[in-house]
């Protein structure tokens, strides 16, 4: 593969019942970017599912990837990829849960802290930079006094569930913007006040 290729990784949670948690935002929003291209994952010797193509005509080369671990495991799967596929950490893409936005909000951001999210530390110990680009997907604080695990392993409550589908579609486009125009063009669609 040529260095123009890019790696989406979608942080969550492997198996059925995790698959519509909070946490699991990400993979969803890369199984927009799956259907998009036209893929189906299929498993690789780097312990994830990936899928393979083109975002568009003429678009840019990418790899989708979810790690086959639990999430705090993210970094093992992801730098493997890197080494397999030959990818540097600035080619690579995280799409993932914040609570630190409202939900239904998306924020883009290179490098900076992981804001208490252990995928994203594992993902910076393994890849030995947090250099890469994140696609930050609100789904809000926990209520009251709720425990932020318990928060992100609940799914989306039914009202919450109207607007997911806007949700997910919105941080695939904002992966496309980024690979297409880059970072400040998709920081300035998308950095508005939350819908």
């Amino acid at each position: 593969m040529s260095s123009d290729t890019w790696l989406i990784i979608g942080l969550g949670n492997p198996g059925p019942g995790y698959s519509g948690n909070r946490h699991n935002v990400g993979q969803m929003a890369l199984d927009e970017l799956a259907a998009r291209i036209g893929g189906s994952f299929k498993s690789h010797k780097t312990h994830s599912q990936i899928v393979e193509g083109r975002l568009g005509i003429g678009g840019p080369r990418v790899v989708l990837a979810k790690p086959l671990t639990f999430m705090n495991l993210s970094g093992g799967p992801t730098a493997a990829l890197c080494n397999f596929f030959s990818i540097a950490p600035d080619h690579v893409i995280a799409l993932h849960d914040e609570i630190d936005i409202p939900f239904n909000t998306i924020k883009l951001k290179i490098g900076g802290g992981e804001g208490g999210h252990n995928g994203l530390r594992d993902m910076s110990k393994a890849l030995g930079t947090k250099d890469y680009y994140r696609v930050r997907i609100g789904v809000g604080r926990p209520p009251g006094r709720m425990d932020t695990a318990d928060h992100v392993l609940r799914d989306f409550s039914t009202a919450e569930k109207k607007d997911l589908p806007f949700l997910v579609d919105d941080a695939a486009d904002a992966a496309e913007l980024l690979l297409r125009e880059g970072l400040l063009t998709a920081q300035q669609k998308f950095h508005g006040t939350a819908k």
